[in-house]
């Protein structure tokens, strides 16, 4: 069961409470490079991102802000390191959402004059917790360890809440998923603001991929989390696909299609991983759910898919297309990708 916590709005998107757990990226162009990163952002709504972050390593950065605020459609969060005015400016400039990190930021003064500066401008702020930059004296203290992480989460919780600033969320991740885990546990235990949850700096796309379904995967399967983030080095469009599978794998959220594929074996008689393969390149831009099978046997094909809305099944020389596990048509191997797709577009769009 979900965790219930406090509810915060990012430009107009609900985050928290009772709201969808919501899908996050972050570009990998050169934010002063105002094309490039419209156009990745724009990539990136397509296939479910809603809620983009930027890094904004200066002040040409900032100067990007705005135009790239005219030509997207989804939340901005500016990410800032190490210069607080840098977060300031950003707000000014109209980002909904400022991700500052408090082991880098210049302590409690300069917090403050962030949080003064997003509450004058209605933006929400995003206390990012890294395991790879504590505070010293807590480094000293533990380690680095869940307790660092979370003790430092609640030291900088309050001075927000000293400044009566709540339009506020919480992540304290590591490249650790175990770490994460344990982290985010005892932090889900003791406040209420929404967590933003990820496994940090994850590694390439197949490891990462995997170590984020476990860490975000066990996370959301005990209602900890209200917003999360793929870390991959790869396109960030990989980051929401996989982002979005996690929670459908879950049955938090649905979109796009679903695809079930079974693994091969000695009774197939087609290419059914290149068949797969196809299927799901083939249906990636549809954004209405529903799930479709690809077996590799046409007898159990049908029986082994029920549940799922639309079916195709190999054999030799030949396939067969099914509907809810009622054969629907057979047709030669050479045809088979061509006419399905030919009766699931004619479905969809009934």
């Amino acid at each position: 069961m979900q965790k219930i916590t406090k509810k915060i709005k990012i430009k107009n998107l609900w985050v928290g409470g009772d709201s969808p757990i919501t899908v996050q990226s972050m570009t990998n162009t050169d934010t002063r490079d105002i094309d490039r990163t419209v156009t990745q952002i724009l990539e990136l709504e397509k296939v479910g991102c809603e809620i983009i972050r930027i890094a904004i390593p200066d002040e040409q950065a900032v100067a990007s802000i705005e135009p790239i605020l005219n030509l997207i459609h989804i939340p901005l969060i500016a990410d800032i390191h190490f210069d607080y005015k840098l977060a300031i400016k950003s707000i000014e400039k109209g980002v909904h959402c400022v991700r500052i990190n408090p082991g880098n930021i210049g302590g409690a003064e300069n917090t403050k004059k962030v949080i003064d500066a997003a509450r004058l401008n209605n933006c929400a702020i995003r206390l990012g917790i890294n395991a790879g930059s504590l505070e010293k004296d807590l480094l000293k203290k533990y380690g680095v360890t869940a307790d660092a992480l979370v003790e430092s989460a609640i030291r900088n919780i309050k001075i927000f809440e000293e400044n009566n600033f709540e339009n506020l969320k919480i992540s304290i991740k590591a490249s650790s998923v175990p770490l994460t885990i344990e982290a985010y546990r005892k932090l889900a235990q003791i406040t209420d603001y929404p967590l933003h949850i990820g496994i940090t700096e994850a590694g390439t796309k197949f490891s990462g991929t995997i170590r984020s379904a476990v860490g975000i995967g066990t996370l959301l399967s005990e209602g900890i989390g209200d917003t999360l983030r793929v870390s991959l080095t790869a396109n960030p469009i990989e980051e929401v696909k996989v982002g979005w599978e996690i929670l459908k794998s879950l049955n938090l959220r649905t979109r796009g299609v679903e695809i079930i594929s079974c693994p091969t074996c000695g009774r197939t008689e087609i290419d059914l991983i290149s068949l797969a393969e196809k299927v799901e390149s083939m249906l990636s831009s549809i954004n209405k759910h529903f799930s479709v099978a690809v077996m590799g046997c046409p007898v159990n094909g049908p029986g082994e898919a029920r549940e799922a809305d639309y079916g195709i099944a190999g054999g030799k020389k030949q396939g067969i297309i099914f509907k809810k596990g009622v054969v629907v048509k057979k047709v030669r191997e050479e045809d088979l990708l061509d006419e399905f797709y030919k009766i699931i577009l004619e479905e969809i769009n009934e």
